[in-house]
């Protein structure tokens, strides 16, 4: 079965990375999604950013042209069975996103795609709701076998 990750199979060793920030400002979990995402994209790989809704994509569609002063992140919304123009696509719901070496997960629980990315990143700020949420995907992770590190995000990030 061909997975997300693009490599004809699920990945062997699901890699899941959490970060935890130490702000409890929602908007910092979105600001560090786009500076991951600048990140992984400027390495030359895919990316898909899972929200809970679609006023968070539109959010976050908003926030990549303008996190950071010159910054140019190519991206665009999911479309449900189209093929991604862009090397960054942002999604919500459960439907099979597209593509991508890296899954950022900003939503509330474990998308059930998630194991089929080589990668995965978990954005975690210090809100007691958004906390309790990344401890059980956490456990759910672990679960399922998935190599984690946890990077612990200074107020500066």
């Amino acid at each position: 079965m061909a997975g997300p990750a693009g490599i004809g199979a699920l990945p062997e060793a699901v890699r899941v990375d959490f970060y935890v920030l130490e702000t409890a400002d929602a908007e910092a979990r979105l600001h560090f999604a786009c500076r991951l995402a600048e990140k992984v994209y400027r390495l030359g790989q895919r990316v898909h950013l899972h929200v809970g809704s679609q006023a968070e994509a539109a959010r976050l569609d908003e926030l990549l042209w303008t996190f950071r002063q010159g910054s140019f992140v190519p991206h665009e919304l999911a479309a449900e069975g189209a093929t991604p123009g862009s090397p960054v696509t942002i999604g919500h719901g459960e439907g099979e996103p597209p593509p991508a070496g890296l899954l950022v997960n900003l939503g509330s629980g474990e998308p059930g795609f998630a194991t089929r990315y080589a990668r995965v990143a978990e954005i975690i700020d210090a809100s007691p709701g958004v906390r309790e949420q990344g401890r059980e995907r956490f456990r759910s992770y672990r679960q399922q076998g998935c190599e984690i590190t946890t990077h612990t995000i200074g107020a500066q990030g």
